[in-house]
């Protein structure tokens, strides 16, 4: 079992940059997939980024890519993900999630372990 905790969200104007973090405890860090979604107010949750358990391979959303960079730090048990440029089109709550191996990656429904999220706003 792992658990998750997200950290640094906040408000930002468009054009500007925040990097949150996936702090994880109670597991083998290098053991898991991690993931980052959002959800914004009246919409489905969608698929933001995902890294692999430990050789760095990466994939992102098509409304993401080029701005946003996912990483991890297995020596401190932390997943990252850098937002750059960000659009109000952003905004959304993003939550990191875990699993050993997700029968797919981009798939919400395949990640066992969650976190609670973090507000991310982008104001125009």
């Amino acid at each position: 079992q792992v658990q998750l905790v997200e950290s640094g969200g906040g408000l930002v104007q468009a054009g500007g940059s925040l990097r949150l973090s996936c702090a994880a405890s109670g597991g083998t860090f290098s053991n898991y997939y991690m993931g980052w979604f959002r959800q914004a107010p009246g919409k489905e949750r969608e698929f933001v980024a995902v890294i692999d358990r430990s050789r760095g391979r990466t994939d992102y959303a098509d409304s993401v890519k080029g701005r946003f960079t996912i990483s991890r730090d297995n020596a401190k048990n932390t997943a990252y993900l850098q937002m750059n440029s960000l659009k109000p089109e952003d905004t959304a709550v993003y939550s990191c999630a875990a699993d050993t191996r997700p029968l797919s990656s981009r798939s919400a429904t395949n990640y066992d372990h969650w976190g609670q999220g973090t507000q991310v706003t982008v104001s125009s």
